[in-house]
């Protein structure tokens, strides 16, 4: 953000020289501020999650390589040209003025070298005694303090005696404004605290910069806030964190402040320090207030190129490591390409430049998935559960112990598999076509109304290359024929005859969600085309997996859900309702096993009761009375096999339908809706040959 913000205010200046930065930059985080306050406030959190993975990693590691190349300059004490130059220009002036290092150099590679030597060290130390690792953790985040206080000391050793500019070695921080006493310290310290100046001239010098800014302060905050949301087991509300960084903009500059955002490294050091809650930031800042009034003499000798060094280490960290990037690709080779893409116009162009590049990017892949999404057609496949390499066979039985065959986990059930695998399924095993003249087709995506057409085209495609026409003469007359069908060459007949007729389509709605006005008119649209197809029979619609009442609620508005009229006749003669039951109880559930348990106990008792009563000297007397002891046991045995709770004979009383009476054509799964389909059309004494490809169930 810091970067951003230094780019604006210098490009304001050259503008507008008349334009103090202070003021700039106090605008720009007053107007991004409330910007985002205002989303926040409007419950717009999750318009963040629009910002991709790839988006964000780009931004974070071109803003790196800028910052990096923008350092090396002062890191090696050259000059003579700008590093606020896009990034690649930069690179290429220190490559022509790398000669003309100076002994900065030797100041900046080696506190450098000696950075990243300390935490190898520290990382080294945590891993041979894991028991330390909080120590060397605290000792590594030290490192650049123990560096910069390090090199400040060669600084004045050297340079003491050298205070003029002409005269030092090598360049220096210089002077820092302190105030000689505590009533000087605030007038010295805020000398730019006053109220914003803000107005519609200074908002236009950066109105075109203001998107990224905004942007970057969202990204950064709100990416740092989720991922030690993650790390620390809580979750964050993106609109209360828009709230939270936009007051913070808005309230900052009245004592001076520039655009501020959330920072990896301070959140990293809070995090394993145990911070929990804000008041660390006013321990912070007590300690930078005493910083400035207390150390202004000691920061006079720090070295730049030094100071350069502790910059260039801090942001390496941000650049995404190649073993990262190698995952991207295992995970979405298209995203690596977005992240490429990203930061390539942040080295060759900007940072806004490259945050525009890569949110636009990955929007645009977003809405071709939405719009070509493309659905599948499925067929059934039998299969078995496997345990090691034995499998479970037709009668439920496993190493010589029966299961239970009505659990669909431990027998054969079907399931259905698309047709050209393209989920990653075994190709090896080949799908059969559920019956000929019905379909099963499966939307991949949510169904609106950008991807309605596409979906529908290729079912509608699909299902005429599968089946013939109903009625090969439904054109009485040639003209009667549209441009767009050929029919059958002149003089020739339409073969046909391997073919099946359209009866029933099923459309499996799982991974829909909800539906619009557009959507439901395209599926009218094709309803009524494919009965003009079928005529004069009438294609069933059958409806699964609706996860949405309101989805259902629409498509029943749109007529489906009830049985077509095939003719004049009557709909219910014709007509077999197929519905899926389930049992009320049952001897799964809880009550039936409180009553299993107090069965159970009764038998023992009287199971007792009747050794007590057993005895041999009483003779026959006895023998009478075990008999009858047990006579009783096996009639309250016999009770409790009858039971509601888990008798045979309690199970078709105590059922319940899933779906609506009203809706016999909406169905729970797809087994219900295809056992549905064959009913009916078995029923109608309609079915035909069975075509090529295809098998009846």
């Amino acid at each position: 953000m810091s970067t951003i913000t230094g780019n604006v205010v210098d490009k304001v200046k050259d503008e507008h020289p008349e334009l103090e930065g202070h003021v700039v930059a106090s605008a720009l985080a007053v107007i991004a501020g409330a910007i985002i306050c205002f989303i926040g406030l409007a419950r717009g959190g999750p318009i963040v999650n629009f910002i991709s993975l790839a988006a964000i990693s780009a931004f974070m590691t071109g803003s790196a390589l800028n910052i990096c190349v923008a350092q090396v300059p002062s890191l090696m004490g050259i000059g003579g040209f700008s590093n606020r130059e896009a990034t690649y220009k930069v690179f290429i002036n220190i490559l022509k003025h790398l000669g003309r290092s100076k002994l900065d150099a030797a100041m900046g590679l080696t506190a450098l070298f000696l950075l990243y030597l300390i935490r190898y060290l520290c990382n080294f130390g945590a891993r041979r005694t894991p028991h330390r690792a909080k120590m060397f953790f605290f000792l590594s985040t030290l490192r650049t303090a123990f560096v910069i206080l390090l090199y400040t000391l060669i600084s004045w050793l050297v340079n003491r005696h050298h205070r003029k500019q002409k005269q030092r070695l090598f360049k220096l921080l210089g002077d820092v404004p302190r105030g000689e006493r505590i009533r000087d310290l605030i007038p010295e310290c805020f000398k730019n605290a006053a109220v914003p100046k803000v107005n519609r001239s200074i908002i236009k010098t950066f109105a075109s910069e203001l998107p990224a800014s905004v942007i970057v302060l969202l990204i950064e905050h709100i990416a740092i806030a989720k991922s030690f949301g993650r790390v620390n087991n809580y979750t964050i509300d993106p609109s209360q964190e828009m709230v939270a960084i936009g007051v913070t903009n808005l309230l900052g500059p009245f004592l001076g402040a520039y655009p501020a955002t959330g920072s990896f490294s301070r959140t990293a050091i809070k995090s394993k320090a145990g911070v929990r809650t804000p008041f660390a930031g006013v321990i912070t800042a007590i300690v930078v207030l005493l910083a400035i009034y207390a150390l202004p003499a000691v920061f006079f000798y720090i070295p730049n190129s030094s100071l350069s060094a502790v910059i260039i280490h801090a942001v390496g960290d941000l650049i995404t490591p190649p073993n990262t990037v190698y995952q991207f690709w295992r995970i979405n080779p298209l995203e690596v390409v977005i992240f490429f893409a990203g930061v390539i116009v942040t080295v060759f162009s900007s940072i806004e430049n490259g945050i525009y590049t890569t949110i636009c990017v990955s929007v645009a892949v977003l809405l071709f998935r939405v719009l070509y999404a493309k659905g599948r057609f499925v067929g059934k496949v039998k299969v078995r559960s496997v345990v090691g390499d034995h499998v479970i066979n037709d009668e439920g039985k496993f190493h010589d112990q029966t299961l239970d065959s009505r659990d669909p986990d431990k027998s054969a059930r079907n399931i259905f598999l698309p047709f050209e695998h393209d989920d990653g399924s075994n190709p090896q095993i080949q799908p059969e076509a559920p019956y000929p003249g019905i379909f099963i087709y499966r939307f991949s995506e949510g169904y609106n109304y950008p991807n309605a057409n596409h979906y529908l085209d290729y079912m509608v495609a699909t299902i005429f290359k599968q089946t013939r026409r109903t009625n090969p003469n439904s054109y009485p007359r040639l003209g009667d024929r549209p441009w767009n069908d050929p029919g059958p060459r002149r003089g020739r007949i339409e073969e046909y005859s391997d073919k099946p007729t359209l009866k029933a389509i099923i459309l499996d709605f799982s991974s829909v969600n909800n539906v619009d006005i557009t959507s439901v008119q395209h599926l009218i649209d094709v309803r009524n085309q494919l009965d003009r197809y079928a005529a004069p029979d009438k294609v069933d619609w059958h409806l699964a997996c609706i996860n949405n009442r309101w989805t259902k609620r629409a498509l029943a508005s749109a007529g489906f859900g009830f049985p077509t009229p095939a003719g004049e006749g009557n709909v219910t003669e014709r007509w077999k309702p197929v519905f899926s039951v389930a049992e009320l109880g049952g001897k799964d559930s809880a009550a039936a096993a409180a009553e299993y348990r107090q069965n159970e106990r009764e038998l023992k008792r009287q199971h007792t009761k009747d050794l007590e009563s057993r005895s041999p000297s009483k003779g026959e007397d006895t023998v009478t009375k075990h008999e009858s002891g047990s006579s009783d046991t096996s009639e309250f045995a016999q009770q409790i096999v009858e039971s509601k709770a888990y008798g045979s004979g309690g199970l078709t009383s105590r059922v319940a339908v899933v779906q609506g009476l009203n809706l016999p054509l909406f169905h729970v799964d797809l087994t219900s809706a295809l056992q549905s389909a064959i009913a009916n059309v078995e029923r109608r004494g309609e079915s035909e040959p069975k075509g090529v490809g295809t098998k009846a169930v």
